[in-house]
């Protein structure tokens, strides 16, 4: 079972789990096994981070510095500084900064964990969002509660 607190909820709650299991695909491979929370990279502490899978002490560090993050496009880059591309994709399943569903470009939205080129015109193609209920209503046509519930942790309006 997989565990997340959206990263777009306030910082009071971002170390809270959801009761919300995720069963989609990811980038990081087969997180069914798993327990994790995603972290907002521009709230987080460098504890916190340091706390989450493939995050050292000093990429922590790195990350914290860099603060605020205009999009994750931009906590992208910083990842690739000192990591691989599978490696920044890995920490991106843990620690991320939302995309804004009605401004995010097609380079943000494609840094969601488990983004598929379908998946990337659906998001793109129910623009705009009044609220998460016509992005849940949306999305869940094409995707079953748990995998919508755990795209919910990537973004925000």
């Amino acid at each position: 079972m997989i565990s997340r607190t959206a990263c777009s909820g306030s910082a009071d709650n971002a170390n809270e789990p959801s009761d919300t299991a995720a069963t989609g695909e990811a980038a990081a491979g087969d997180m069914a096994s798993e327990t994790t929370t995603v972290v907002d990279a521009n709230t987080a502490t460098a504890e916190q981070l340091a706390g989450t899978e493939g995050v050292t002490p000093e990429l922590a560090e790195a990350i914290v510095a860099g603060q605020p993050y205009a999009s994750v496009t931009d906590l992208n880059a910083k990842l690739l500084e000192t990591l691989s591309q599978d490696e920044a994709a890995n920490v991106l399943v843990n620690v991320f900064v939302p995309v804004n569903l009605n401004t995010g470009t097609e380079e943000e939205i494609r840094l969601i964990p488990g983004m598929t080129d379908k998946m990337v015109h659906e998001f793109e193609e129910y623009r705009p969002y009044a609220d998460m209920g016509v992005f849940d209503r949306e999305i869940g046509k094409n995707d079953d509660e748990a995998e919508v519930a755990r795209f919910r942790n990537y973004v925000t309006l």
